[in-house]
């Protein structure tokens, strides 16, 4: 991607709260111009535009960013979690969470991309949990979902410069920890003592989406403080 690109503008889902603000706060702080998407009204400083989206409504999406100029980022970080245990799934809480995740982003990517410049930029907000956690196999199985899609645009994207990658945190200390949708898994603190803080999701976020992430496609960063050991 050349130094020289025109202005930057992402489009950012869950930009109201957790990972999706601080990803919105560190684009703005960057220079770029974010337009963010969520159900809650969001202010900003910078560059920033808010467009009010009900992501559980994937069908309205297209037309919610269809008057938008071109996009050279899209970040999909908007998300939930409902948890329970083999036994008591609950099958509206998959479909929900699939439709938020994975529905969601495919039908923004579709909508977007084709008039994407070259070199342009996805990031997709996974899980660490992707792989396997008792109590949260439908979110894995959303979130494993993001993965499939992420490696395949990114194979499709490639001959255009655009990279797609997923970030995959561990508990991160957002207001979704205290959601008493996922009381069934309680929050266990990582190895190294604290819980992540989305401000360094939002850090990595920022470098992939910068020139220097030119060379990074198709690849999941797991941020978990140790989780995963």
């Amino acid at each position: 991607m050349p130094e020289s690109r025109p202005a930057q503008h992402a489009v950012v889902t869950g930009c109201s709260s957790g990972i999706g603000l601080a990803i919105t706060r560190r684009l703005l702080a960057d220079g770029w111009s974010v337009t963010g998407l969520s159900r809650s009204e969001t202010a900003l400083d910078g560059k920033f535009e808010w467009l009010r989206a009900d992501l559980s409504e994937p069908e309205s999406l297209a037309d919610a960013v269809e008057g938008l100029r071109p996009v050279t980022a899209l970040v999909h970080a908007a998300g939930f979690q409902r948890t329970a245990h083999l036994g008591d799934l609950d099958p509206a809480a998959l479909e929900g969470m699939f439709t938020v995740h994975v529905a969601a982003a495919s039908v923004l990517a579709n909508a977007l991309v084709p008039s994407m410049p070259d070199g342009g930029r996805i990031v997709l907000l996974g899980s660490r949990t992707s792989t396997g956690s008792p109590g949260k196999s439908q979110y894995a199985a959303t979130k494993a979902a993001l993965m499939g899609l992420g490696r395949t645009w990114a194979q499709e994207l490639a001959p255009r410069g655009i990279t797609v990658n997923v970030l995959s945190p561990g508990p991160t200390d957002t207001p979704m920890l205290n959601d008493p949708g996922r009381a069934a898994t309680p929050v266990k603190l990582p190895a190294l003592g604290a819980l992540v803080d989305p401000d360094d999701v939002a850090a990595l976020a920022a470098f992939l989406l910068s020139p220097h992430g030119k060379s990074i496609t198709g690849q999941n960063y797991v941020i978990c403080g140790g989780a995963s050991l």
